[in-house]
């Protein structure tokens, strides 16, 4: 009980916020670690592991994180796609962390209290595939005025990730 912590088996039981992530085809495993740890941080309910995206048991998934890869529920895909559509029969609202035309600004997007929503994180290098842009019912950016158009995944998903929290709390 370091720091008062839940165990994971305790931290099963509790109740998750209606917030899912999808990994569409992330490459890095400690990126996936990472987004791992903030998700078991924030209460996410799962996360959906998609195309390339690497599956535990892996060393450096598990170096970052934590050990928050056996707390946090999980799903592989082989088709990001897939999931979307899973997730629409399910009733959530799909958004698609991009820069791309119409997108809203991160903090103009509100979660309603018990809205269930995906949160879409994209390719290091190709960011959210078209075809799941395409699919997706909202488009978010996080603004950004460095010489740099992009975050790394895992700072974006834990940004994000808080947000969503902090709606939803």
């Amino acid at each position: 009980m370091e720091l008062h912590r839940l165990g994971v088996e305790d931290y099963k039981k509790v109740e998750k916020l209606p917030i899912t992530v999808v990994l569409d085809n992330v490459r890095s495993e400690m990126n996936v670690g990472s987004v791992f740890r903030t998700a078991d941080a924030f209460l996410i309910e799962r996360i959906m592991l998609c195309g390339i995206t690497p599956q535990p048991p892996k060393p450096e998934i598990h170096k970052t994180a934590l050990g928050a890869e056996e707390s946090v529920e999980w799903q592989f895909y082989p088709n990001t796609l897939l999931a979307i559509n899973q997730l629409k029969q399910e009733g959530y609202t799909i958004c698609s962390i991009e820069q791309v035309h119409d997108s809203v600004s991160l903090e103009q997007y509100v979660i309603e209290k018990e809205q269930k929503v995906a949160i879409v994180m994209g390719n290091e290098v190709k960011g959210v595939s078209q075809e799941v842009v395409d699919a997706s019912d909202h488009c978010i950016e996080i603004p950004q005025h460095g010489t740099k158009h992009s975050l790394n995944i895992s700072c974006c998903a834990a940004i994000v990730m808080w947000k969503f929290y902090s709606d939803l709390i």
